[in-house]
């Protein structure tokens, strides 16, 4: 793990639980990450998508996320790809000529286009190493951002019943945290908090 770390990623040393949060990964657990903002999250499913063979499908609410994401790993030198609705006919084709020769790691798309049962048909002819849902908050309808199409991921634990699933989220009460492990069927899972103690912010009421 720390070569992958320092080679791809520059760092030397881990932040605070995401050497446990990788480790667990590695195990082909299912994980949920509640760590705060700038706290590491994507790292914790980026690095495992280089030590797993096949694909790290990135389930993302937002575009403006995916390409600043995708971007950055680029150019880490890290085989990334989105596939969304800012892509035109061409641009989606060379993503998926891309993936059929097994030229991407990892793969960042909205859950809108995910749940389409041609997407889905298209999807289980890769091989997957691990799903990751970001922004996981949006499943819970008792979360503060609540999507319905978020609602739909468990059927990818129907359709890929061994492959790992990491939900990563900054925000959730615990009632929401429930419902997450529910709603995606997480087994034999583990559930990471980090603190929220933010040394650079006062608070006085």
């Amino acid at each position: 793990m720390e070569q992958v770390l320092k080679k791809y990623f520059g760092f030397d040393n881990f932040l605070p639980l995401q050497e446990d949060i990788i480790s667990h990964i590695l195990e082909r657990r299912d994980t949920l990450v509640l760590l705060p903002t700038g706290g590491g999250k994507s790292l914790c499913y980026q690095l495992p998508a280089l030590i797993f063979s096949g694909i790290t499908i990135v389930v993302s609410p937002l575009i403006s996320l995916m390409k600043d994401q995708v971007a950055g790993l680029v150019e880490s030198a890290i085989p990334a790809a989105y596939l969304n609705s800012s892509l035109g006919v061409r641009e989606e084709r060379e993503v998926w000529a891309r993936l059929a020769s097994r030229e991407v790691k990892i793969l960042y798309v909205a859950p809108e286009r995910i749940m389409k049962p041609d997407f889905l048909d298209s999807l289980s002819s890769f091989s997957i190493g691990l799903i990751a849902v970001d922004e996981a908050h949006c499943i819970s309808e008792w979360g503060h951002d609540f999507r319905p199409e978020y609602r739909k991921l468990a059927a990818l634990r129907e359709l890929f019943p061994d492959v790992p699933i990491v939900a990563l989220t900054a925000t959730a009460t615990q009632k929401v945290r429930e419902d997450i492990v529910r709603q995606l069927n997480f087994k034999n899972h583990c559930v990471f908090l980090g603190s929220f103690d933010r040394k650079n912010l006062i608070y006085q009421v």
